[in-house]
């Protein structure tokens, strides 16, 4: 989503950084171009005002232009005024009052409410281990109550009956009374919406929300938007009262605006975010994680979120067990494959990586990508059970008929075994025995930089499944202030927990040196 944005203040900011002294002009000249790129990304004008006012105010003070990094202090204000900007905390679903919860979605028609209410409800249902009761109250859109229940059977989660003729407010009614004859602890009324904001409209959720009494309101809106999302908001916020945003299709390639827009403007926090269409696509919105990635800083948090939430912690120990041991066959290889996929590929993990955005562009002109993926999937697909165990009998009238089988051809085949060729290696000389095994040293030595003591888990990572969120952005710290910056983040080739990563040293990409999959650790000074 703020790829564009990401680019462009990335390449303002990385000017000031490198220069030894600024100016009161050098930061004048670098906050016009904030400024252009803010509005270009289709961030509401008086947003931006406000924004490059404050960040100027901050920025041109005696204490910035003459501290010894002035521009690394420059880009640490526009971090905090985006955070402050975005929210500054991440706000979730509040689910303090009485059962049953009543949540009201509001929105106009296209912004994905009712997809939106099913992935709620799914998330609340796993997550929160509530029992939550969907009602549509769209009456005029075709088979909008259809859609609903469907969705409901495909999340396993209670719908309300359809009476035919009732009246949206009746339906609410009936909504909250069955949730509470049924036991159900949250009930979400996915309202009608218009192509616009018209006043029958607004009528109608004043009224809803009159019989309902809703907890919360969420307003879903489209975050490809644009600058009319801070109209829709204000209006929204004015007429009904909204405590919440939700912004869908987060995962496309508007400019974005919109999610630094309407925070700004309601003062109302932005709770989740669409990441995509399956029903488990949804995120929590976390401004600092956000600005992270908007100044290109990564969201290694996010990441092991994701990986513990993707990948099967038992399958992940007996893997990372099996390459201490040294051993690492084609089964496993494809294990790695879909465990990158699950984790939104390549290009998603670089995205989240401190320092690697800017790799993805790389990546992808290398062949890097997740259709190379499927392509390696189905070669080891169509393998037997001997041939993925044992590599080495794989010779020239085997590859043939794998090559059809896979539809592909004898030299992907040979660079897929290259590539298991260089990762056997590398576990080897990782886990092998002498004084414990390359990795161990390794993330010994880093351990003791950082100051984390004993390490667990994993390959010899810190045992981050256990951490919870606080402890994650804690060791984040920790890490950039040992100096992990750019180009210098350890064992991409083994996150502890996550199983590892095929090796990236393969695809010969630029930074990425060392060994296969092991960009090169920060040098002594």
């Amino acid at each position: 989503m703020f790829e564009s944005l990401q680019d462009r203040l990335g390449s303002i900011l990385s000017g000031l950084t490198g220069r030894g002294a600024l100016s009161e002009a050098d930061v004048s000249a670098a906050l016009r171009e904030v400024r252009r790129a803010l509005l270009e990304a289709d961030v509401a004008l008086e947003v931006v005002r406000s924004f490059t006012d404050k960040v100027r105010e901050k920025a041109v003070g005696a204490e910035v232009l003459k501290s010894i990094k002035p521009g690394q202090m420059v880009v640490k204000i526009v971090h905090d005024e985006l955070i402050e900007m975005l929210g500054a905390e991440g706000v979730s679903i509040d689910l303090r009052a009485a059962a049953p919860v009543v949540i009201m979605m509001v929105g106009l028609q296209g912004s994905g409410k009712t997809t939106t209410t099913g992935k709620i409800a799914k998330r609340l249902t796993d997550r929160e281990k509530k029992k939550v009761l969907m009602a549509s109250l769209d009456t005029r859109r075709p088979a909008a109550q259809e859609q609903l229940r469907q969705l409901g059977v495909q999340t396993g989660v209670d719908t309300l009956p359809i009476i035919a003729g009732q009246s949206p407010t009746d339906i609410a009614a009936r909504a909250v009374q069955a949730a509470k004859l049924g036991g159900h602890d949250v009930v979400i009324l996915d309202t009608a919406g218009r192509t616009h904001i018209d006043e029958p409209l607004m009528q109608e959720m004043a009224e809803i929300k009159r019989k309902s009494n809703p907890h919360e309101i969420l307003l879903v809106a489209d975050s490809l938007t644009g600058q009319d999302a801070v109209n829709l908001a204000r209006n929204f916020d004015e007429r009904v009262g909204i405590t919440g945003l939700v912004l869908t299709r987060m995962d496309g390639d508007g400019r974005g605006g919109a999610a630094l827009s309407m925070r700004a403007v309601t003062g109302k926090p932005i709770k989740l975010i669409g990441t995509g269409e399956k029903m488990t696509e949804m995120e929590e919105f976390h401004p600092r994680r956000i600005a992270d990635r908007i100044l290109g800083m990564g969201d290694i948090v996010s990441l092991v979120e994701k990986a513990a939430e993707n990948i099967d912690a038992e399958k992940a120990a007996a893997m990372a067990k099996k390459m201490q041991s040294g051993k690492f066959d084609l089964n496993d290889l494809a294990e790695q494959l879909k465990q990158m996929k699950s984790l939104g590929g390549m290009g998603g993990i670089m995205g989240l990586m401190p320092g690697m955005a800017g790799m993805k562009d790389k990546l992808a002109a290398s062949g890097m990508n997740d259709k190379m993926f499927d392509r390696q999937l189905a070669i080891i697909g169509s393998m037997t059970k001997a041939e993925r165990a044992n590599p080495d009998m794989l010779k020239h009238s085997r590859k043939k008929r794998i090559a059809a089988g896979s539809g592909t051809d004898a030299a992907e085949i040979n660079k897929l075994l290259k590539m298991h060729r260089q990762m056997a290696d590398m576990m080897k000389m990782m886990g092998g025995k002498g004084k414990g095994g390359m990795m161990k040293q390794m993330m010994g030595g880093l351990a003791s930089k950082m100051g984390l003591g004993g390490m667990g888990g994993g390959m010899g990572m810190p045992d981050l499944s256990k951490m919870d969120p606080k402890q994650l952005e804690a060791l984040q710290k920790q890490a950039e202030a040992a100096g992990l910056k750019p180009g210098g983040m350890p064992g991409l080739g083994g996150m502890g927990g996550m199983g590892g990563m095929p090796g990236l040293g393969g695809a010969k990409l630029p930074g990425l040196g060392g060994l296969p999959g092991l960009p090169g650790l920060p040098k002594k000074k």
